[in-house]
């Protein structure tokens, strides 16, 4: 086989090249690697499929299986000696890769790291697309459709990116395009024997036609208009200049450095280790509160063994307003409305912005940043917060012991109750927890009495490593060490307020840093904090934070949940710092892979699954609805065609006229019959025949007489039911004498028999055509498709005028019509 003609291989390779764009999305250049060797594998299947002659589904079988195996050599999911055979054991580790993946595309800015499960994702899309071009180009042979898979590629940094895509990888795309056009053209000529010139000359077919010449001088022009046009209309830039000869910044966390994201962990484990040798800042903000809380991130509720993770988060844009917690302020808490301006520093890079609790208003923020209410964050699924400066409004609530002693229990059917108290099953936990809450009535005294004991006085110490434990769970190990850092402290918290029934989550920002004096605060990596939120019935989220305030800077304290390591303050100020002037490590996060790799699990911005739903399905419903009110039309259609058919059809029309009277008699009236009514009617009958007829698949000629269409349908369609014979032959009669006799047929019952034929036809046709008659007739919509060719051949005419018309003032003909001096 000549290579040259091989177009299987030309599509395989003209698919890495339009996923180039992908090349902005990632840090290195593995995803290319990785999705190479996939494609030469499907690529390779299909090849041998083809030698073997086998039929279409049978190449697409083999690709899928050589994708298959593809993706089983580069990320195998076990220790096997055959690391390439996949077993059940690897698509479960391609289930959790693409779990993962579900979560990281949510915690990573461009550009990625190599994580295995965006990796896995972008593989695994690049590969399915080089299946689908492979079925368009070589079996279908219609490789101008494969540009809709190859533009899906594209869409995807499209979607993420914050900047214009570099234009490079799109001409690189745009030529393996135009590459396999011009392959499957060329195979085409081909096929028609040699090309030979006007004198005889052989011409290799590699040679530019006039016509091939104009494709390709149009196929360039077209991509250097597609990358100038940006350039030259104001707006559209986008970053396009910044990206041309070089590309983004390396997506660092920190100045100078690489290996680094600048994407904080949100996942709240238990055991880990925390390594905080170096300091950078993340946030400056501003802001008339005297004392502030912490400044919140994200969010984590998803309760699994291994410790807390992130939902999606859902919401609406926040140009459209934000919900007002003071309209529904309850009893026994107060609330003041402050304003505050954040910088993000270019160190911070992810699609989450940093926020105090209830924010009423932003300012400075576009509207593909949303408001979660749930989770009370700011997200985004196509920007990030880096280099970032917005102002928003927003209301700090405090809390009496009072108002949370007297706030009610969530009902067994609450949607929170039922999230937010989900715990994996580890009978010690249950045990302390039922020791912790006994004797307690309300939600806030059994919160208290978990809050409680985390307390230096029970052994509980501050540490930024944890010690190792012996029974196989973090959470025990944790409680029976009694040593770990905020994240330890609020996902135990959470988790043991969870077990006593009463709703808990963990939320990460930032503790208040380095005061300006002038209610500035500079935030860096080591304010970075953890602690736990509770949910109260009629009040809402209510924050506690449980890790030793003595060990972390800036760390806040309340009346509803004082220090208990400092019972010298009977009851502190609320919104008081604790330690404001501390400078010990803090106990967030700040290498932002340490985590996750640990526990192999990755970012992810959380959720509230019922509360999403309820919004959703009305949308659903809707959409249901419409779809199913679309694909009634025809139907309706065809019934209001056949009413209107039946009318006409039932009984001729008649007419009345004065005649003289005979011997002296005065005028008689004599009734006759329309014979131009009785013609329509008969042409009505005839129409409903045909159109029924093709509704039931049966062939009609349209070079037939009625009679010869009726005797035909007589002898083939209609031979087992006498009636419906007498009924096609009655149609057919009154069709003929309307078309061709001076008085067509007026003393027939048109109707009955146009129902005994459709009637013989249906029991004749199968229970699928009978279907397809009644919800989609193919009669209706031939005559549509009919009606779509003449306006689209009548559109083609009108424009082929208006280009002759135009091409009288092409400069060209004008200067060589001009006559000579």
């Amino acid at each position: 086989m000549i290579p040259h003609r091989n177009i299987g291989f030309v599509a395989a390779a003209a698919t890495l090249l339009a996923a180039a764009p992908l090349s902005a999305i990632f840090e290195r250049w593995t995803w290319l690697v990785q999705a190479a060797i996939v494609v030469a594998v499907v690529a390779g299947a299909a090849a041998l499929a083809r030698l073997g002659r086998a039929p279409l589904w049978g190449q697409l079988l083999a690709m899928l299986a050589g994708l298959t195996l593809g993706l089983t050599w580069v990320f195998p999911g076990g220790t096997e000696a055959f690391a390439f055979v996949p077993t059940p054991a690897t698509f479960a580790h391609f289930g959790d890769l693409l779990q993962t993946s579900l979560q990281d595309m949510r915690g990573y800015g461009v550009k990625v790291p190599d994580v295995d499960s965006l990796l896995f994702l972008a593989v695994l899309g690049i590969g399915a697309v080089a299946v689908v071009v492979d079925v368009l180009a070589v079996g279908l042979r219609r490789p101008a459709l494969a540009g809709l898979p190859m533009l899906a590629i594209y869409s995807v940094p499209v979607a993420v990116y914050v900047d214009s895509v570099p234009a490079t990888p799109f001409v690189v795309g745009a030529a393996g395009y135009l590459w396999l056009l011009v392959t499957d053209n060329v195979d085409r000529v081909r096929r028609f024997g040699r090309r030979f010139t006007g004198e005889g000359r052989d011409v290799d077919v590699w040679e530019a036609s006039p016509l091939a010449a104009a494709g390709r001088r149009l196929a360039v022009v077209g991509v250097v208009v597609a990358v100038a046009l940006p350039l030259a209309v104001p707006g559209m830039t986008g970053g396009l200049m910044n990206n041309l000869g070089t590309g983004p910044g390396d997506g660092n966390g920190r100045p100078g450095q690489g290996g680094s994201t600048g994407r904080i962990d949100l996942f709240a484990a238990l055991s880990g280790q925390l390594n905080q040798s170096e300091r950078f800042d993340l946030v400056k903000v501003t802001t008339n509160e005297p004392n502030p809380f912490y400044l919140r991130l994200g969010v984590v509720d998803d309760l699994r063994p291994s410790g807390f993770q992130a939902r999606v988060p859902s919401g609406q844009p926040v140009t459209r307003g934000l919900p007002d917690p003071a309209e529904r302020a309850p009893r026994g808490v107060e609330q003041q409305r402050y304003r505050a301006t954040v910088e993000v520093t270019k160190n911070l890079n992810m699609p989450l912005m940093p926020v105090y609790a209830e924010p009423v208003k932003t300012d400075d923020l576009a509207g593909n940043w949303r408001y979660d209410p749930q989770q009370q964050i700011v997200f985004s699924s196509r920007d990030n917060a880096r280099g970032k400066r917005y102002s928003f409004d927003y209301v700090r609530s405090t809390f009496s012991p009072a108002a949370l002693r007297a706030a009610p229990s969530l009902p067994s059917d609450s949607a929170v109750l039922r999230q937010q108290t989900v715990t994996p099953s580890v009978p010690a936990v249950d045990r302390l927890v039922e020791r912790l809450v006994k004797g307690r009535q309300t939600d806030y005294d059994k919160v208290r009495a978990v809050y409680d004991y985390f307390s230096v006085e029970n052994g509980f110490t501050y540490a930024l490593s944890t010690r190792a434990g012996s029974s196989g769970d973090d959470i025990t190990d944790f409680l029976a060490t009694k040593v770990g850092y905020c994240q330890q402290y609020a996902a135990a918290m959470a988790w043991l307020v969870r077990a006593a029934g009463v709703p808990a989550r963990v939320a990460v920002g930032f503790t208040n840093g380095s005061n300006g004096g002038d209610g500035s605060y500079v935030l860096t990596n080591q304010n970075l904090h953890a602690w736990t939120e509770v949910y109260f019935g009629g009040i809402g989220w209510v924050p506690f934070d449980a890790t030793p305030a003595a060990s972390i800077p800036g760390s806040v304290r309340s009346a509803w949940a004082p220090d208990t390591d400092a019972p010298e303050e009977v009851t502190p100020a609320p919104g008081s710092s604790a330690a404001p002037d501390a400078t010990d490590p803090s106990a967030g996060p700040n290498e932002p892979d340490r985590l996750d790799k640990d526990a192999d699990q990755g970012l992810a911005v959380g959720e509230n699954g019922p509360t999403r739903q309820d919004r959703v399905w009305p949308w659903w419903l809707a959409g249901v609805l419409a779809l199913l009110a679309l694909l009634a039309v025809p139907a309706l259609r065809r019934s209001a065609l056949r009413r209107r058919r039946r009318v006409r059809a039932t009984l001729p029309a008649a007419t009345a006229m004065a005649v003289p009277g005979q011997r002296g008699r005065g005028p008689e009236m004599v009734v006759g019959v329309d014979a131009e009514a009785a013609r329509v009617d008969a042409h009505a009958a005839w129409d409903e025949l045909l159109d029924t007829l093709v509704d039931f698949h049966v062939p009609v000629d349209g070079t037939e007489t009625p009679r010869a269409t009726a005797e035909r349908l007589s002898r083939e369609a209609l031979v087992e039911d006498a009636g419906a014979v007498t009924g096609v032959r009655l149609l057919g009669r009154a069709e003929e004498r309307a078309r061709y006799a001076r008085d067509p047929l007026t003393d027939a019952e048109l109707q009955p028999a146009l129902r005994t034929v459709r009637g013989a036809l249906a029991a004749r046709a199968d229970r699928r055509t009978r279907l397809l008659a009644a919800v989609l007739p193919p009669s209706v919509l031939a005559r549509w498709q009919n009606a779509l060719a003449e306006r689209s051949a009548r559109l083609v005419t009108v424009t082929g005028q208006a280009r002759q018309r135009m091409l009288r003032w092409n400069p060209r003909r004008l200067l060589a019509n001009r006559p000579a001096r």
